[in-house]
């Protein structure tokens, strides 16, 4: 058997219909602690997917520093504490770094800690974990996201690209079909970044703080899953700016709701040349003519 990639393990199980036992390929799952000075401690379940460098860190003056790009475990505990509106922009960060003693905490230092507002504070976030409170909490969520821009079209056929490009770049998923995916492509359909992970929030926080990290601008992006989209999806992308969201599976109806008030163009069910529209179409553009695909309400199903 091949050597698996970073975040899979080998474990033995019996096949049923199948004699004896053979090694089976899971998913790791791991306890990341993302220590916000001043504000509190998150635990965040999570797939390393890549050895974490340490000692490695970031500044705003000196940006990444670390070798080879940035660190997985940084973009991830970037993009987390960036959807939980810890800060708006990098440049409020004072400092970042994996602790030296212990590679599975992350330390930030936030410029002006005392005016966060903080929605949840020492927590321990689960790979499946949403937005915890009723409707009140979902409302108060919603006031505090910016609707996005609107530069972004795209040729519909460029979506089913974008996934396919993705799919073939998910190493762990390949090798156990245990992970969801978020990638985060440009105005022309480029892929930025892809990250993985066993859970679909911390893949899209990945995607997210990487691009944050790297200086890559998500203004009039977007981003396609291998998940459902939910609020707390929906959420994360009007957060970062980005205009288009594409998922292969299903959209809920508080997510649908968000991507109208915030200008989200959201399509589910993004697979084999089709898709469904729930809002804001204008920016799908029907073929190489560049006709508007127009405003899908109630949803529209495209090929």
């Amino acid at each position: 058997m091949a050597r698996p990639p970073h975040g899979v393990r080998a474990v033995a199980a019996r096949q049923v219909g199948a004699a004896g036992e053979a090694p089976c390929w899971v998913v790791e799952e791991a306890a990341l602690v993302l220590a916000v000075e001043d504000v509190g401690d998150y635990t965040l379940m999570w797939t390393p997917t890549e050895p974490v460098a340490a000692p490695c860190g970031f500044v705003p003056e000196d940006g990444v520093l670390a070798d080879g790009g940035v660190p997985e475990i940084l973009a991830l505990a970037v993009g987390f504490a960036f959807s939980e509106g810890l800060f708006a922009s990098v440049g409020e960060i004072r400092s970042l770094a994996v602790c030296a003693d212990d590679p599975a905490v992350v330390r930030l230092v936030l410029a002006d800690p005392g005016r966060i507002r903080a929605r949840r504070r020492n927590v321990t976030v689960a790979s499946s974990c949403g937005i915890c409170g009723g409707q009140e909490r979902i409302e108060d969520l919603l006031q505090g996201l910016p609707a996005v821009g609107d530069s972004l079209r795209l040729e519909t056929g460029r979506l089913d690209e974008v996934m396919a490009t993705m799919r073939q770049r998910q190493a762990i998923w390949l090798a156990t079909g245990g992970t969801h995916a978020a990638a985060i492509f440009d105005g022309d359909g480029r892929l930025l970044v892809i990250a993985e992970d066993l859970g679909r929030h911390n893949a899209l926080d990945k995607a997210i703080g990487h691009c944050l990290l790297a200086g890559l601008p998500l203004a009039g992006c977007g981003a396609v899953l291998t998940s459902r989209v939910t609020l707390e999806m929906a959420a994360k992308a009007a957060r970062a700016g980005l205009e288009l969201v594409a998922a292969v599976s299903a959209a809920s109806s508080l997510a649908i709701e968000a991507a109208e008030r915030l200008g989200i163009t959201l399509c589910g069910f993004v697979r084999n040349g089709r898709a469904t529209v729930f809002s804001h179409g204008r920016r799908l553009l029907a073929g190489p003519a560049g006709a508007d695909a127009g405003t899908a309400a109630p949803p529209r199903h495209i090929a």
